[in-house]
């Protein structure tokens, strides 16, 4: 049951969430007192869903995988030079040039610096990309997130007042916590109920951090829902910076993957979580640790990134044209699949 139920969540993942996003953003203009009068209540809540949405994701995150970088550096350490070196740059540029708001702009910045979209791997996965490439470095990228991502805000936000207490606090309680239960979960599965168990209850947890998500990005609309219908122009500049910066990494981690030799299915191992961003974690910080018009762009971003990213995937053959050696490119491309598996 809910294998089939997680299938067609994933498949209409974009209309469900602009569904969420309606119905929280017309409440919210409707109820637009009630917002105000409980904004503790619903950031709380928004802490306790992103909690929940962030835990599922966890127990599927294998530590095993790290020794296997070995195998892997390359591509690995691409990836993370995209996420933690050249993508700050391009958040500072685009908020610096397209975004007026200082909330906003911090918020922009903040979901900038925490890569690893939930649906990346999917995405490696549907575009027969290497998942053993994209694990080691999600399990990488996610480890360092707690480590960088106070030391980049703190220099890329001078001049704004930065809890940082209450964003290392909110650090502890998202991404450590539901780490280490994570882990500790699927230590018991896998010790109580084999690898078997732990691929049966997998649609369980893909179902709950997507439900999850749909009622964070319903929360944050209601928060601001009378805000964002007269400042209607704050989604324009939101959906403007993310179509930047999505086409300008999507196509400079192809062609800098292309250079330094990886392969397609290495490739396609780490693009998608080095261009895709963790928005549930982002919005979980900004509305714990600053205003809910912080979290406004890690709610707005999904959409935009999701769009751009499927069209990237219906690009795989020629992008995997792209990056066949010479001599490959006289073999039809399926014989060349059905080699490599």
């Amino acid at each position: 049951m809910f294998e089939s139920f997680a299938k067609n969540l994933k498949k209409y993942l974009i209309v469900y969430s602009i569904i969420a996003l309606a119905i929280g953003w017309g409440l919210g203009i409707m109820y637009a007192p009630v917002a105000k009068d409980h904004t503790v209540i619903f950031k709380n809540l928004v802490t306790i869903f992103v909690f929940f949405m962030i835990y599922p994701m966890m127990v599927n995150l294998d530590l095993k995988e790290i020794p296997k970088m070995i195998r892997k550096p390359k591509a690995v350490g691409l990836s993370l030079i995209y996420n933690y070196a050249i993508t700050p740059v391009i958040a500072f540029a685009l908020s610096y040039l397209f975004i007026r708001n200082v909330m906003l702009s911090l918020g922009f910045m903040l979901v900038m610096l925490m890569p690893v979209g939930s649906s990346s791997v999917g995405y490696t996965g549907i575009v027969k990309g290497s998942v053993e490439t994209a694990t080691i470095a999600q399990t990488i990228s996610f480890l360092l997130i707690p480590i960088l991502t106070p030391i980049y805000l703190s220099f890329m936000t001078k001049g704004v007042d930065i809890p940082m207490m209450l964003i290392l606090q909110s650090i502890l309680l998202l991404i450590i916590l539901p780490m280490i239960l994570g882990i500790l979960t699927r230590f018991a599965v896998i010790k109580f109920m084999g690898n078997n168990g732990l691929k049966k209850i997998n649609s369980l947890l893909s179902t709950s951090t997507m439900l999850f998500m749909f009622g964070v990005i319903g929360l944050i609309f209601f928060m601001k829902g009378e805000l964002l219908i007269q400042r209607w122009d704050i989604l324009v500049d939101l959906s403007l910076v993310t179509l930047l910066y999505l086409g300008i990494m999507l196509p400079l981690t192809t062609f800098v993957d292309k250079k330094a030799g990886l392969s397609y299915k290495d490739h396609m191992g780490i693009v998608f979580l080095s261009t895709s961003k963790n928005n549930s974690t982002a919005v979980a910080i900004a509305t714990m640790a600053f205003d809910p018009l912080v979290a406004i762009p890690a709610a707005v971003l999904p959409i935009f990134q999701m769009v751009i990213l499927v069209v990237y995937i219906h690009l795989e053959k020629p992008i995997e044209k792209y990056f066949m050696k010479p001599k490959e490119k006289v073999f039809p491309l399926e014989k060349i699949r059905k080699n490599e598996e």
